[in-house]
């Protein structure tokens, strides 16, 4: 695999991985959905924990295309979790406020 095409598979599973938590209802993904629904604080716990997948899959990336890994201070880390927040956005407006809207619109017709 060509480093472009790592970096590109990526920043597909990032950004697929940023999203799931607030795509989806059921705990950890497996169990089943509780009466209340998911509370926010089990949603962020899903989002740190795919975080750390993405991090062990770019890992993995870059050790079998660089044959390496390179030392990374904090402020990489800062950058990346930064950056993982920021795909996580268009989920976290999804259920937070335009799932509201969308349902409103389709009551309305």
């Amino acid at each position: 695999m060509s480093d472009a095409a790592a970096i590109w598979l990526l920043f597909g599973l990032a950004l697929v991985a940023a999203n799931l938590p607030w795509l989806s209802e059921r705990p950890l993904f497996l169990l089943p959905v509780p009466p209340r629904g998911k509370r926010e604080w089990i949603r962020l716990l899903e989002w740190l924990l795919m975080f750390g997948l993405v991090g062990l899959a770019g890992a993995a990336l870059e050790q079998r295309t660089q044959g390496q890994l390179q030392d990374q201070d904090w402020e990489f880390w800062v950058i990346v979790l930064c950056l993982f927040a920021v795909f996580a956005l268009p989920g976290f407006i999804y259920h937070h406020d335009l799932r509201r809207h969308l349902r409103k619109r389709r009551r309305g017709r």
